[in-house]
């Protein structure tokens, strides 16, 4: 997938056929009364990210968002304008080569659908995908992330790193509920049907993501120390202030990871947004691309 480019017309049309807006429920926004079998991970063999005439050098970038009931203002947000924002300074600013989009779904470890993964998009199929998920609204306070590194790990076929050794980028997106660390391969096997073999912890399936993808995880309204520890140097804490910039985190964080300055990625953004954004990027600890083995 990712054929086609994105464009402001086609965002402004989508919104006015759906009539989007900031401020909308849930209910409003994201319709499906449940998981769409097409997004459903125990029916995706495969997602595939392959370059093309109109994208030579694709870069896969995975946006993951809780879906539990706490979260359900960030995915109004996100739908209403923030994935706009994110894909068009994408373009703008040249972040990536040729930005090719997946937005997932993860929830609760005992939701129906704790997991939903739409295709990498180049087009208003971003956009238009992310309006069909279900949002399920479930929530006990263990999320499973989990699920969507397995999948990105094992049902991912991705031209930049097959062919030039070239990792992706992961953002998953929640509040401070505990990253589920309980029956991780019970849990994976009923969500996308995969029976691994031997020990299985979050550890060994986070490990197995990273060998394809930058993984990052922001939270939102405070920290969690056992989530912060799964991910040292790579896990943000936000307010509920900062959500505003949310596409400006996402592509600084990208940019510092391909090795650029802080203070020339700062400098692209309005004055008045640089505090927020530079306090996101303080705490993060990255490695240069150049310096990972994969």
């Amino acid at each position: 997938m990712g054929y086609g480019s994105y464009s402001a017309a086609d965002w402004q049309k989508l919104k006015n056929s759906r009539k989007l807006s900031n401020g909308q429920s849930v209910g409003e926004v994201f319709k499906r009364t449940e998981c769409n079998p097409k997004m459903d991970p125990k029916f995706i063999g495969t997602r595939e990210c392959f370059d093309s005439e109109e994208h030579p050098n694709t870069t896969p970038i995975v946006v993951g968002l809780d879906v539990t009931a706490s979260m359900g203002y960030l995915a109004v947000e996100l739908a209403t304008g923030a994935l706009n924002e994110l894909i068009t300074k994408l373009y703008s600013t040249g972040a990536v080569e040729d930005p090719a989009l997946m937005c997932a779904a993860y929830g609760d470890f005992q939701d129906k659908s704790p997991l939903q993964v739409t295709q990498f998009e180049s087009d208003i199929r971003i956009a238009e995908q992310l309006l069909e998920l279900y949002f399920e609204n479930g929530g006990s306070g263990q999320v499973v992330p989990t699920c969507l590194w397995e999948f990105l790990a094992r049902h991912t076929n991705i031209d930049a790193i097959r062919k030039r050794n070239q990792k992706g980028f992961l953002f998953t997106i929640g509040d401070r509920a505990d990253i589920r660390s309980e029956s991780v391969d019970a849990t994976i096997e009923r969500v996308i049907g995969d029976a691994l073999p031997g020990e299985v912890t979050r550890e060994s399936i986070l490990k197995e993501a990273e060998a394809s993808f930058h993984v990052f995880h922001i939270m939102i309204g405070g920290e969690n120390e056992r989530n912060a520890e799964l991910l040292p140097g790579h896990c943000m804490v936000l307010d509920r202030e900062s959500t505003a910039c949310l596409p400006e985190i996402i592509i600084s964080t990208i940019q510092l990871q391909k090795g650029e300055a802080r203070e020339d990625v700062l400098s692209r953004w309005d004055e008045l947004n640089r505090p927020l954004i530079s306090a996101a990027l303080a705490q993060l600890s990255l490695q240069a691309d150049a310096d990972i083995r994969l």
